[in-house]
């Protein structure tokens, strides 16, 4: 097959021959036929080594997929040769921009004939990771206010579509240019942080955080008492005085992938796809992401 590999940290991406994937017990291969890319996932430790930490090299990118099963291992259930499904592939193996992968059948969920395999490749990390966020540690309730720092990124803007269709009141943040984006997504108010200061902000039962850095550290005087700040980027530095503060790395859930591809199909979720390119230009693919290209990008092979 072929696929895009990797052989040494800082290497170019090469569209190569590589050998076929090794299914375990409970994996599926899946025939890809879109990937999504997360700029920094070369830098990694689950790139360059397996669980027990022996080296794996050269590496296949791209943890997110959409496309058909075209083989079933034993120990499946739920799925069958032929289904169209979108998920996550375990960050310690290879990942999906290559004509095949093989993914844990848990990690996957069917794909609705009404999304495309590009929109269902851009959901599964961004998406995840916004609906673990807002409910799953964020516990977010209709008619809390809730904060969304960056909007306009991939996981951004599908959490203020969430919090939106969840009943939450919603400030969304980011630069001016992200202010039409947040409001068509459902954000009831937007703040510009070169122009204003995050303490503008009505304070909130719930901070979530795509950022990072000092915007982070600020955040936590934004907390009502007894609410929750959640970061995807680094733990919180601070720590509400009457609250929550926490950090989390997002997890495949199959449930929740099939909730937010309904979502999708009923037109309440859309996924930011800020780019999309052919499996042999993954190179210039991640070299627009990190360029600042916003939103998605997905690899299509």
């Amino acid at each position: 097959m072929k696929a895009i590999r990797i052989h040494r940290p800082g290497d170019r991406l090469i569209f190569e021959d590589a050998p076929e994937p090794h299914a375990a017990t409970g994996d599926v291969i899946v025939r890809v036929h879109a990937a999504g890319i997360v700029p920094d996932e070369l830098d990694w430790p689950g790139t360059w080594t397996d669980r027990a930490g022996h080296d794996r090299a050269p590496a296949i990118p791209a943890h997110e997929v959409a496309g058909v099963v075209s083989d079933i291992r034993y120990g499946t259930t739920g799925l069958a040769v032929g289904d169209r499904v979108f998920g996550l592939t375990d960050w310690h193996r290879d990942g999906a921009a290559a004509h095949y992968v093989a993914v844990e059948a848990r990690n996957l969920a069917p794909i609705p004939d009404t999304l495309t395999d590009t929109q269902a490749a851009a959901l599964p990390i961004s998406g995840l990771t916004a609906w673990q966020g807002l409910f799953t540690h964020g516990r977010l309730q209709p008619g809390q206010h809730v904060i969304i720092h960056g909007a306009a990124g991939a996981t951004g803007s599908l959490a203020v579509q969430l919090a939106r269709h969840a009943g939450a009141r919603v400030t969304a943040t980011g630069r001016a240019a992200a202010a039409d984006l947040a409001t068509r997504h459902g954000a009831h108010t937007f703040l510009d942080l070169e122009r204003r200061p995050l303490h503008d902000a009505e304070p909130a039962d719930l901070v979530f955080d795509t950022i990072g850095g000092d915007l982070l550290a600020r955040s936590a005087a934004q907390i009502k008492p007894g609410g929750t700040l959640v970061s995807i980027t680094a733990p919180p530095p601070v720590t509400p005085e009457a609250g929550r503060a926490l950090f989390f790395i997002v997890e495949p859930d199959r449930a929740q992938l099939t909730e937010l591809a309904q979502l999708a199909t009923a037109g309440h979720l859309r996924p930011h796809i800020g780019a999309v390119h052919p499996l042999a230009d993954a190179q210039r693919a991640f070299e627009a992401k990190r360029e600042g290209t916003p939103g998605k990008i997905v690899l299509e092979i």
